[in-house]
């Protein structure tokens, strides 16, 4: 061997060192970079983990199926990371179970999965999925209902309220005529407020933001509303009502009327006392000539029509023909007292308005033109003939 060829292996030795101790430090760091970030792993398990989950990065990202519509997804209390797979592979999410094992183990996800019902889309990718079901409150519906807004309206209300997993008819099954008969908490609440058998549920169905979560039922709005008018509705306002001489049933009916006529609450307190002034005359055997015996309400007319006349409106524009022409037990023109049903779910102003109303010898009240929508009380008819002069 010559002489040149022995000084130059130790030269080509010590870069060859030199690599291989880089590599080491290289590869010592990795695994303590790895440990770093997944202290819930040995080491060893999460360098296994991340070159697999490296390897099958493109899986990660794709979508879970073409179908993009929300589908209810439950995942019951205790199941763990394997059985939420599985069933999510069941419901069409097309995932590999051990793919979705090892990325939720290997980022500590799995520690973090809850119980609940999720709205969930097969368009999410396996991290974005993994993500969602850890938060079991995170999807949620907020459905508004408003004051003066009778059945029908509130299940169109439904119907147009996107991510609620029930539809409007849904709801009238369960709130429409015969709900006061049917077992279970709806017909107990029924039972309690003095909702004659076989009736809706009218009146009842407290007008408010109600925020449900996920793939809620018609049944959990249901009793949701009616919880809120028993929370709203106190016992001690449940007492006061009878002093009036009404049940609380007909208070609410009273209460949905004045919804209907009045536009501002200061005068809901008046106008239920009108309301109850011709009430009582209509129930005297010998009845005061200058106070009406019936209770000549517009909105109980229309609540009669509905929306026969424009299928646009339950509350259609009232002729003088429909005074007496509407042949219903509503028409409060031909019929003396109060409407069979609520014909509305009033707000609470109104609802206090029944129970306490303004104590008055009014018999008779109008809106004017140019008014926006007050009124001019009267105590005869000759004053309400000129009230708008």
């Amino acid at each position: 061997m010559s002489k040149t060829l022995r000084s130059s292996a130790p030269l080509l030795i010590i870069p060859a060192f030199l690599i291989g101790s880089l590599l080491c430090v290289a590869l010592i760091g990795v695994i303590f970079a790895v440990a770093a970030s997944t202290p819930h792993l040995n080491p060893l398990e999460a360098i296994i983990l991340r070159l697999w989950l490296t390897l099958r990065s493109a899986e990660l990202n794709r979508p879970l199926g073409a179908d993009a519509s929300a589908v209810c997804f439950s995942v019951p209390r205790g199941a763990d990371a394997s059985r939420i797979a599985q069933q999510l592979a069941a419901q069409g999410f097309a995932l590999d179970p051990d793919l979705f094992r090892a990325y939720v183990r290997y980022l500590n996800i799995d520690s973090r999965l809850q119980a609940g019902t999720f709205l969930l889309r097969r368009s999410l990718t396996l991290p974005q999925l993994a993500e969602r079901l850890t938060s079991a409150n995170a999807d949620t519906v907020v459905f508004r209902t408003l004051e003066g807004w009778r059945l029908e309206e509130i299940a169109a209300a439904i119907d147009r309220t996107p991510g609620l997993n029930f539809t409007g008819a849904d709801f009238m099954a369960l709130v429409g005529a015969g709900a006061s008969s049917q077992a279970g908490p709806i017909g107990a609440f029924a039972a309690r407020f003095g909702v004659p058998a076989g009736s809706s549920l009218e009146g009842f169905m407290f007008p408010d933001t109600y925020t449900l979560p996920a793939c809620s039922t018609a049944s959990e709005l249901v009793e949701r509303m009616l919880t809120n008018f028993e929370a709203r509705v106190t016992p001690q306002m449940r007492v006061a009502a009878q002093a009036n001489g009404l049940s609380l049933y007909e208070t609410i009916t009273l209460a949905s009327i004045v919804q209907r006529e009045a536009v501002f609450d200061d005068e809901r307190p008046r106008i239920a006392g009108v309301y109850l002034n011709r009430l009582l005359n209509g129930r005297r055997a010998t009845p005061d000539p200058n106070v009406p015996t019936t209770l000549d309400a517009d909105p109980t007319v229309q609540y009669a029509i509905g929306n026969m006349r424009n299928p646009e409106t339950w509350w259609t524009r009232l002729t003088r023909e429909d005074y007496r022409g509407v042949r219903s037990p509503y028409n409060t023109y031909l019929y003396r007292g109060l409407p069979p049903t609520p014909i509305c779910s009033p707000g609470l102003a109104s609802i206090m308005a029944a129970i306490y109303p303004e104590r008055t010898d009014f018999a008779y009240f109008r809106a004017c033109p140019g008014s926006g929508g007050r009124h001019v009380f009267s105590r005869s008819l000759a004053e309400h003939a000129r009230a708008c002069d």
